[in-house]
């Protein structure tokens, strides 16, 4: 379910990070956009578990590497809770192949995005998982797909596509190759909202969280392959 937000009511977010500089930073920065609200902060996954239950955030800025509970196995329970309108993770990592990127993806994460982001990259960020949307770093997405891809796990088969349409295929396979809802109406010369709509259809369809998922289903199904 999409984070519902409105002027009269401003993102929430969550920052857990470790690193007190870094959530009194983040925090500082999005707070001041009339838009968001910072509604806590935690140090470590355990925290973040209890402060996610407390102030129900739209999006969480979760830090992977962290003592105790990392942000992997915190967000696998966040996004378990039950009776919970599931918040947006994003996940901030330090590298841009963090090992722990790809278990991510699998545990529901909407996107990563690099510390050294800058001030509108974090901004946007927000937005754009709030809205629905997923987010990968341009430094992480094309060496995440093909290592996540390469690794040895067991593959979907392509039947799980059957309920696709050739159009809604169709635009899976530019999700999947980074493309824009914007880019992928060019080529397919349609409206943008057509796009929006067959976006919409794929997720239901699938049972998907979001467009980070079906670039994995992409992939996974064999509808893409690295290099294509």
């Amino acid at each position: 379910m999409v984070p519902s937000t409105t002027e009269d009511s401003p993102i929430a977010v969550a920052i857990i990070d470790d690193q007190a500089m870094v959530r009194q930073g983040f925090g500082a920065l999005l707070d001041a956009q009339p838009d968001i609200s910072v509604v806590g902060s935690a140090a470590d996954g355990a925290e973040a578990v209890q402060l996610v239950q407390r102030s129900r955030p739209d999006v969480i800025l979760m830090d992977i590497r962290m003592p105790g509970m990392n942000g992997l196995d915190a967000t696998r329970a966040v996004l378990a809770m039950p009776g919970l309108t599931h918040p947006r993770v994003i996940m901030l990592t330090t590298f841009d192949a963090d090992e722990y990127v790809f278990s991510a993806l699998q545990a529901g994460a909407s996107g990563f995005l690099l510390k050294d982001a800058t001030a509108d990259d974090l901004i946007a960020a927000v937005r754009v998982v709030a809205a629905g949307d997923s987010l990968l770093a341009p430094s992480i997405t094309s060496k995440l797909i093909a290592d996540y891809v390469s690794r040895p796990a067991p593959r979907k088969s392509g039947a799980v596509l059957a309920e696709l349409t050739e159009r809604e295929l169709d635009v899976m396979k530019l999700v999947a190759v980074g493309k824009s809802n914007a880019e992928a109406a060019d080529h397919l010369f349609l409206s943008e909202q057509t796009v929006k709509t067959h976006v919409s259809r794929i997720l239901s369809k699938l049972g998907l969280r979001d467009r980070t998922q079906i670039v994995i289903a992409a992939y996974e199904s064999g509808l893409v392959s690295v290099g294509r």
